[in-house]
Protein backbone atom coordinates (compact mmCIF):
# COMPACT_ATOMS: atom_id res chain seq x y z
CA UNK A 1 0.00 0.00 0.00
CA UNK A 2 1.17 3.97 -0.88
CA UNK A 3 0.43 6.70 1.08
CA UNK A 4 0.25 9.62 -1.86
CA UNK A 5 -0.43 13.23 -0.57
CA UNK A 6 0.40 15.21 -3.92
CA UNK A 7 -2.26 14.96 -6.89
CA UNK A 8 0.16 14.70 -9.53
CA UNK A 9 1.36 11.71 -8.37
CA UNK A 10 -1.49 9.86 -7.97
CA UNK A 11 -2.55 10.90 -11.56
CA UNK A 12 0.52 9.15 -12.69
CA UNK A 13 -0.26 5.94 -10.36
CA UNK A 14 -3.47 6.02 -11.85
CA UNK A 15 -2.43 6.32 -15.28
CA UNK A 16 -0.16 3.26 -14.81
CA UNK A 17 -2.78 1.26 -13.88
CA UNK A 18 -4.97 2.39 -16.81
CA UNK A 19 -2.40 1.23 -18.95
CA UNK A 20 -2.44 -1.84 -17.98
CA UNK A 21 -6.43 -1.92 -18.45
CA UNK A 22 -6.91 -2.43 -14.07
CA UNK A 23 -10.15 -1.45 -13.04
CA UNK A 24 -10.00 0.61 -10.12
CA UNK A 25 -12.16 1.30 -7.34
CA UNK A 26 -12.52 4.33 -5.14
CA UNK A 27 -14.15 4.99 -1.70
CA UNK A 28 -13.86 8.77 -0.63
CA UNK A 29 -13.96 9.22 3.24
CA UNK A 30 -12.69 12.07 5.61
CA UNK A 31 -11.21 9.62 8.12
CA UNK A 32 -11.51 8.55 11.63
CA UNK A 33 -12.26 4.79 9.77
CA UNK A 34 -14.56 2.29 11.51
CA UNK A 35 -16.16 -0.94 10.04
CA UNK A 36 -18.23 0.69 8.12
CA UNK A 37 -15.68 1.91 5.78
CA UNK A 38 -14.00 -1.09 6.17
CA UNK A 39 -17.04 -2.73 4.14
CA UNK A 40 -17.06 -0.02 1.53
CA UNK A 41 -13.06 -0.76 1.18
CA UNK A 42 -13.39 -4.52 1.56
CA UNK A 43 -16.24 -4.55 -1.61
CA UNK A 44 -14.35 -2.15 -3.29
CA UNK A 45 -10.88 -4.87 -3.68
CA UNK A 46 -13.55 -7.58 -4.16
CA UNK A 47 -14.34 -5.96 -7.07
CA UNK A 48 -11.59 -4.24 -8.49
CA UNK A 49 -7.92 -4.65 -9.54
CA UNK A 50 -6.98 -1.58 -7.50
CA UNK A 51 -8.67 0.70 -4.33
CA UNK A 52 -8.07 3.96 -3.95
CA UNK A 53 -8.99 5.30 -0.43
CA UNK A 54 -8.88 8.46 -0.32
CA UNK A 55 -8.51 10.54 3.55
CA UNK A 56 -9.33 14.17 3.22
CA UNK A 57 -11.66 16.35 6.01
CA UNK A 58 -13.33 18.25 3.40
CA UNK A 59 -13.64 21.96 4.42
CA UNK A 60 -15.98 23.59 1.60
CA UNK A 61 -18.68 20.94 2.82
CA UNK A 62 -18.84 22.29 6.83
CA UNK A 63 -20.96 25.11 7.57
CA UNK A 64 -20.41 25.27 11.07
CA UNK A 65 -16.78 26.03 11.64
CA UNK A 66 -16.65 24.20 15.27
CA UNK A 67 -17.75 21.09 13.66
CA UNK A 68 -14.81 21.28 11.31
CA UNK A 69 -12.04 21.87 14.50
CA UNK A 70 -13.21 18.86 16.06
CA UNK A 71 -13.89 16.38 13.59
CA UNK A 72 -11.61 13.22 14.44
CA UNK A 73 -8.61 12.95 12.18
CA UNK A 74 -6.68 9.78 12.57
CA UNK A 75 -4.58 9.05 10.03
CA UNK A 76 -1.98 6.81 11.25
CA UNK A 77 -4.77 4.24 12.46
CA UNK A 78 -6.57 5.05 9.51
CA UNK A 79 -3.68 3.28 7.08
CA UNK A 80 -2.92 0.78 9.21
CA UNK A 81 -6.97 -0.49 8.68
CA UNK A 82 -6.77 0.17 4.90
CA UNK A 83 -3.43 -1.83 4.71
CA UNK A 84 -4.73 -4.46 6.73
CA UNK A 85 -7.68 -5.01 4.02
CA UNK A 86 -6.01 -4.69 1.03
CA UNK A 87 -6.03 -0.74 -0.10
CA UNK A 88 -3.70 -0.39 -2.89
CA UNK A 89 -3.37 3.67 -2.89
CA UNK A 90 -4.21 6.19 0.39
CA UNK A 91 -4.56 9.81 -0.79
CA UNK A 92 -4.52 11.90 1.85
CA UNK A 93 -4.13 15.55 0.46
CA UNK A 94 -3.50 18.83 2.57
CA UNK A 95 -6.27 21.60 2.11
CA UNK A 96 -4.04 23.23 -0.11
CA UNK A 97 -3.39 20.18 -2.42
CA UNK A 98 -6.58 20.06 -3.18
CA UNK A 99 -7.51 23.82 -2.69
CA UNK A 100 -4.64 25.80 -4.24
CA UNK A 101 -7.12 28.37 -5.14
CA UNK A 102 -10.83 28.86 -3.92
CA UNK A 103 -13.19 26.40 -5.64
CA UNK A 104 -15.89 28.77 -6.95
CA UNK A 105 -17.35 26.69 -8.65
CA UNK A 106 -21.72 25.83 -7.81
CA UNK A 107 -23.36 22.96 -7.96
CA UNK A 108 -27.56 22.72 -7.89
CA UNK A 109 -29.51 19.54 -8.08
CA UNK A 110 -32.91 20.68 -7.02
CA UNK A 111 -34.59 19.40 -5.30
CA UNK A 112 -32.51 16.45 -4.44
CA UNK A 113 -30.05 18.65 -2.63
CA UNK A 114 -32.41 21.46 -1.32
CA UNK A 115 -34.04 19.42 1.32
CA UNK A 116 -33.64 17.77 4.66
CA UNK A 117 -29.96 17.97 5.42
CA UNK A 118 -29.96 20.73 2.46
CA UNK A 119 -31.91 22.79 4.32
CA UNK A 120 -30.44 23.03 7.85
CA UNK A 121 -27.00 23.04 6.41
CA UNK A 122 -26.75 25.82 3.59
CA UNK A 123 -23.36 24.82 1.07
CA UNK A 124 -23.07 21.44 2.40
CA UNK A 125 -23.82 19.44 -0.67
CA UNK A 126 -21.69 22.43 -2.83
CA UNK A 127 -18.86 21.15 -0.89
CA UNK A 128 -19.63 17.60 -1.24
CA UNK A 129 -19.87 18.03 -4.50
CA UNK A 130 -16.62 20.40 -5.11
CA UNK A 131 -14.43 17.15 -2.98
CA UNK A 132 -16.30 14.31 -4.79
CA UNK A 133 -16.29 15.54 -8.26
CA UNK A 134 -12.36 16.32 -7.53
CA UNK A 135 -11.53 13.16 -6.41
CA UNK A 136 -13.43 11.66 -9.51
CA UNK A 137 -11.22 13.84 -12.28
CA UNK A 138 -7.96 12.79 -10.06
CA UNK A 139 -8.84 8.81 -9.98
CA UNK A 140 -11.32 8.06 -12.96
CA UNK A 141 -12.97 5.30 -11.07
CA UNK A 142 -14.99 2.50 -13.00
CA UNK A 143 -16.55 2.44 -9.35
CA UNK A 144 -17.32 4.92 -6.46
CA UNK A 145 -18.70 3.33 -3.02
CA UNK A 146 -20.60 5.40 -0.65
CA UNK A 147 -22.25 4.22 2.79
CA UNK A 148 -26.83 4.50 2.67
CA UNK A 149 -26.43 6.37 6.27
CA UNK A 150 -25.30 9.56 3.84
CA UNK A 151 -28.67 8.85 2.11
CA UNK A 152 -29.13 11.86 0.92
CA UNK A 153 -25.76 12.29 -0.49
CA UNK A 154 -25.85 9.84 -2.62
CA UNK A 155 -28.82 10.43 -4.64
CA UNK A 156 -27.06 14.40 -4.54
CA UNK A 157 -23.89 12.54 -6.27
CA UNK A 158 -25.57 10.43 -8.40
CA UNK A 159 -27.21 14.27 -9.76
CA UNK A 160 -24.24 15.16 -10.12
CA UNK A 161 -22.62 12.46 -12.00
CA UNK A 162 -25.85 11.98 -14.28
CA UNK A 163 -24.96 16.02 -14.91
CA UNK A 164 -21.39 15.44 -15.89
CA UNK A 165 -22.40 12.05 -18.54
CA UNK A 166 -25.00 14.58 -20.09
CA UNK A 167 -21.30 16.98 -20.65
CA UNK A 168 -19.67 13.88 -22.24
CA UNK A 169 -17.29 13.74 -19.54
CA UNK A 170 -16.08 10.08 -20.41
CA UNK A 171 -14.97 9.30 -16.52
CA UNK A 172 -18.32 10.02 -15.69
CA UNK A 173 -19.21 7.91 -18.64
CA UNK A 174 -17.66 4.70 -17.18
CA UNK A 175 -18.61 5.45 -13.29
CA UNK A 176 -20.93 3.59 -11.38
CA UNK A 177 -21.96 4.53 -7.91
CA UNK A 178 -22.02 1.53 -5.55
CA UNK A 179 -23.98 2.13 -2.36
CA UNK A 180 -23.60 -0.21 0.28
CA UNK A 181 -25.56 -0.94 3.55
CA UNK A 182 -25.98 0.74 7.16
CA UNK A 183 -23.10 -0.46 9.30
CA UNK A 184 -24.11 -1.04 12.87
CA UNK A 185 -23.22 -1.49 16.38
CA UNK A 186 -24.85 -4.39 18.11
CA UNK A 187 -27.02 -2.30 20.35
CA UNK A 188 -27.96 -0.47 16.25
CA UNK A 189 -26.31 2.42 16.53
CA UNK A 190 -25.05 3.15 12.54
CA UNK A 191 -21.33 3.78 12.53
CA UNK A 192 -20.15 6.74 12.25
CA UNK A 193 -16.82 8.75 12.80
CA UNK A 194 -18.79 10.95 15.12
CA UNK A 195 -19.56 8.71 17.70
CA UNK A 196 -16.34 8.90 19.08
CA UNK A 197 -17.37 12.52 20.14
CA UNK A 198 -19.92 11.28 22.09
CA UNK A 199 -19.75 10.77 25.95
CA UNK A 200 -19.92 7.72 28.13
CA UNK A 201 -23.68 8.69 28.81
CA UNK A 202 -24.79 10.17 25.32
CA UNK A 203 -23.36 6.53 23.78
CA UNK A 204 -25.58 4.73 26.13
CA UNK A 205 -28.51 6.85 24.71
CA UNK A 206 -28.05 7.50 20.91
CA UNK A 207 -29.02 3.45 19.99
CA UNK A 208 -32.71 5.09 20.80
CA UNK A 209 -33.05 6.53 17.62
CA UNK A 210 -32.43 3.29 15.69
CA UNK A 211 -34.71 1.55 18.08
CA UNK A 212 -37.48 4.35 17.62
CA UNK A 213 -36.78 4.33 13.85
CA UNK A 214 -37.01 0.53 14.04
CA UNK A 215 -41.01 0.53 15.57
CA UNK A 216 -41.71 2.86 13.44
CA UNK A 217 -41.74 0.35 10.58
CA UNK A 218 -44.52 -1.86 12.08
CA UNK A 219 -46.22 0.83 13.96
CA UNK A 220 -46.87 2.39 9.98
CA UNK A 221 -48.54 -0.53 8.90
CA UNK A 222 -51.44 0.42 10.50
CA UNK A 223 -51.05 4.22 10.92
CA UNK A 224 -50.54 7.35 8.73
CA UNK A 225 -47.18 9.03 7.06
CA UNK A 226 -48.23 11.88 9.95
CA UNK A 227 -48.65 9.78 12.68
CA UNK A 228 -45.85 7.39 12.23
CA UNK A 229 -43.80 10.99 11.92
CA UNK A 230 -45.18 12.33 14.82
CA UNK A 231 -44.71 8.75 17.28
CA UNK A 232 -40.98 8.83 16.15
CA UNK A 233 -40.23 12.22 16.57
CA UNK A 234 -41.92 12.27 20.20
CA UNK A 235 -40.73 9.01 20.60
CA UNK A 236 -36.95 10.14 20.37
CA UNK A 237 -37.60 13.37 21.82
CA UNK A 238 -38.60 11.83 25.35
CA UNK A 239 -35.67 10.53 25.76
CA UNK A 240 -33.64 13.19 27.65
CA UNK A 241 -30.26 14.22 25.69
CA UNK A 242 -31.66 14.13 22.25
CA UNK A 243 -33.50 15.88 20.38
CA UNK A 244 -34.78 15.47 17.13
CA UNK A 245 -33.63 18.49 14.18
CA UNK A 246 -35.93 16.89 11.14
CA UNK A 247 -37.48 13.54 10.34
CA UNK A 248 -38.69 13.37 7.19
CA UNK A 249 -40.74 10.03 5.28
CA UNK A 250 -39.88 10.57 1.81
CA UNK A 251 -39.59 8.75 -2.12
CA UNK A 252 -36.73 7.19 -1.69
CA UNK A 253 -35.45 7.83 -5.54
CA UNK A 254 -36.64 11.72 -5.47
CA UNK A 255 -36.15 12.84 -1.63
CA UNK A 256 -39.89 14.49 -1.93
CA UNK A 257 -42.39 14.01 1.29
CA UNK A 258 -44.70 12.12 1.06
CA UNK A 259 -48.25 12.08 2.32
CA UNK A 260 -49.36 8.28 1.82
CA UNK A 261 -47.71 5.40 1.37
CA UNK A 262 -49.14 4.43 -1.55
CA UNK A 263 -47.49 7.75 -3.01
CA UNK A 264 -44.06 6.42 -3.84
CA UNK A 265 -42.79 2.68 -4.66
CA UNK A 266 -40.04 2.91 -2.37
CA UNK A 267 -40.29 5.28 1.45
CA UNK A 268 -37.50 6.31 3.22
CA UNK A 269 -37.39 7.88 6.17
CA UNK A 270 -34.49 10.39 7.34
CA UNK A 271 -33.66 11.04 10.67
CA UNK A 272 -31.47 13.77 11.76
CA UNK A 273 -30.85 13.92 15.89
CA UNK A 274 -28.66 16.13 17.98
CA UNK A 275 -27.14 14.20 21.03
CA UNK A 276 -25.67 15.45 24.28
CA UNK A 277 -24.92 18.90 25.56
CA UNK A 278 -22.39 19.74 23.04
CA UNK A 279 -24.46 18.30 20.61
CA UNK A 280 -23.37 15.81 18.44
CA UNK A 281 -25.41 15.50 15.55
CA UNK A 282 -26.09 12.23 14.31
CA UNK A 283 -28.00 10.87 11.14
CA UNK A 284 -29.94 8.27 10.27
CA UNK A 285 -32.42 6.28 8.04
CA UNK A 286 -34.65 3.37 6.96
CA UNK A 287 -36.92 1.80 4.46
CA UNK A 288 -40.61 1.54 4.83
CA UNK A 289 -41.44 -0.34 1.46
Amino acid sequence: MEVINSVNELKAKINAFRKDNKKIGLVPTMGALHKGHASLVTRSVKENDVTVVSVFVNPTQFNDKNDLEKYPRTLEADCKLLESIGTTIVFAPTVEEIYPEPDTRSFSYAPTDSVMEGAFRPGHFNGVCQIVSKLFMFVEPDSAYFGEKDFQQIAVIKAMVNDYRSKNEEWAKRLTICPCPIVRENDGLALSSRNTLLAPNERTIAPYIFKALSASVEYSKTHTVEETKNMTINQINAIEGLEVQYYEIVNADTLQTVNSWEDAEHIQGCITVFCGATPIRLIDNINYK
